[in-house]
Order: C-alpha cells, then structure tokens, then sequence
C-alpha cells in the first residue's frame, strides 16, 4: 500500500492521494493541437498494430517464429502506448491534470514492462534471424514451436517480474512534500524525487536493470548481427546477400528505433536544463516507435504486403457476394 505524507498538514494518506501531472500545461491554447495531433497518431498506432496481428493470424503462410515473435511486439505496442496516451488526451482538455498514487503506480508497471519485455522480444528476434542465417539446415529444429514459445514466455517474465520487484520497491517509500509532478506521465525519475527517504538504493536498483536487462538483450542483438554479416559476406553471389539482408532489415531498422529514441531520451534527460524539451523527447519515445513498427514491417516486408493485399482480395470479393 502506497503512503503519501503531506507535509503542511501532517496527515498521512493512502494510494487514494492526489498527484498533479503538470504536462504540457506551458502550452495553454496549443493543447488542443496537440490533442488533435496525439489523438491521429495514437489511432493510428492501434490500426497499424491491429492489422498486423489479424494479418499474420488470417493467413497460415506467415505462422513462423519471425511472425509469432511480430504479434507479440505489436500487442506490447499497444499496451506500451495505451498506458500513456489516453490519459494525456484527456489532461490535454482538463484543467486539472491528477492522477492517484495508485493510479500512478499502475500507470509505471505498465510502462516499465513493456520497455523491458520489448528489450528481450526484440534480442529473441535476432537469435531467429541468427539461426535462419547461420544455420539454415537445422532452423526449423532450432526455432521449433516450443523454443519460440519458451523465448516470448522468458521475455514477459523477465519484463514482468523484474518490474514489479522495482517499482514495488518504489512504491514502499513514503512520499511528501509538493503533489506536482512536472512530467506528462509518471516516470520513475520524478516520482523518486517525490520520496521522504534516501532513493541511493533504488537509483543503484535502477541502474542494474538498465545495464542487465536493456544494455545486456542489446549486446547479444549485436552479437547476432556480427555473425549474420559474418555469415552474409561469405556468401558468393550478390543476390545471396541481397535476399539474406532483406530479411533482417525490418528488425534492425525496429531495433535501431527503439534504442536510438531511448539514447536521446537518456541523454536529453541529462543533458537537457529544461522539463518542456525533456517531455517532448520523453513524447516521441512513446508515440513514435510504436506508430512506425507497423509501417516499417508491412511496408518493407513482400510476405506481409502479399497477406494484406490477399486478405484485401478476399475481403472485396465477400462484399461483392
């Protein structure tokens, strides 16, 4: 149970206090824009994110590990991105921008989860484009039912309960002084300035699962890709290398997004004198990533595009019966 202390008057109180999340208030009538703005973008993510998994469970052909592993990533962009956007559409329209401690402490788990299950999601696709490159002949007994199962199951387990033992952790300390929290969304940074005791473990806590659970899927996703290039140059023909490629671009252009928005966000966080410019990046790490997913693997992927447009074919071809 979350207590927050209120100084001025002494009193103690449960996850039912009142936090303040002062947003983009700076921008006054620009809110409504940007509710505009958010409000297109974040349909767009869930349309995006929606056709790819109907697309890959409509149609028999894309039942593989790559595939299996994309429906995963789209239901966690769903879920990273509704956990935030909803509400700041609302606080967009809303002179008061609250939220409870409760609420706030929900809001991080989500959040926090789904970062880090993305991390490991994201690792256990280069180990599939790995084993499909490397080891051709044995790829099927590699990347069986089973070991694709057992790979998303330890992604969502390290996501899951890495996070809960963290913010839990967080959540134990007791909170006080000013409600305010000069962010769009409850991040951990702001919400460990808001605690009454010293926060030195849980930064240290902090940094341990950044360096484990987010740096560590990120250097055996290099480490893949060293042996796929290996691999690749190898090949005589340039059509060889062209095809192998082709099948590795769109997970890398998807891990390059997401690590590249979490670099600026870490060091426009620390470098950045302002709350406004670190809520704008803070903003496209959230909105961006999740939006382009969807385009950049139907766009830049022929089997993706194939079901689409034979699930379109079948669709037209319904209506007119």
């Amino acid at each position: 149970q979350v207590i927050y202390s209120n100084r001025d008057s002494g009193e103690n109180q449960t996850g039912s206090a009142v936090l303040i999340l002062v947003g983009f208030s700076y921008l006054h009538e620009l809110q409504i824009l940007l509710f505009l703005l958010l409000l297109v973008i974040y349909l767009l993510t869930l349309m995006g994110n929606l056709l790819v998994i109907l697309l890959i469970k409509l149609n028999p052909f894309l039942h593989s590990p790559m595939y299996f592993f994309l429906v995963n990533l789209s239901f966690l962009e769903i879920c990273f991105t509704s956990s935030v956007v909803p509400q700041l559409l609302v606080h967009l329209l809303v002179e008061e921008k609250t939220i409870s401690l409760t609420g706030c402490a929900a809001q991080m788990y989500v959040i926090t989860i789904m970062g880090l299950t993305e991390c490991c999601l994201l690792a256990a696709m280069a180990y599939d484009r790995y084993a499909a490159i490397c080891h051709p002949l044995h790829y099927t007994t590699i990347m069986s039912g089973r070991a694709c199962a057992q790979l998303a199951v330890a992604s969502w387990f390290f996501g899951i309960s890495v996070e809960v033992a963290q913010i839990t952790w967080i959540f134990s300390l007791p909170f006080c002084g000013s409600n305010r929290i000069r962010h769009f969304f409850c991040d951990i940074p702001p919400v460990l300035k808001m605690a009454c005791s010293d926060t030195s473990k849980n930064e240290i806590m902090v940094l341990t699962v950044t360096v484990v659970f987010i740096m560590g899927p990120f250097l055996l996703i290099i480490l893949s890709y060293v042996r796929i290039l290996s691999t690749v140059l190898k090949v005589p023909s340039a059509e060889g290398k062209r095809k192998a490629f082709s099948t590795c671009s769109s997970h890398l252009m998807v891990v390059t997004l997401f690590y590249g928005l979490a670099l600026i966000t870490y060091l426009g966080v620390k470098s950045s004198s302002t709350s406004e410019s670190n809520q704008i990046i803070a903003l496209m790490n959230i909105i961006v990533s999740p939006a382009l997913n969807p385009i950049i693997y139907t766009l830049r992927n022929k089997e993706v595009k194939g079901a689409l447009i034979k699930t379109l074919g079948k669709v037209s071809v319904a209506q007119n019966c």
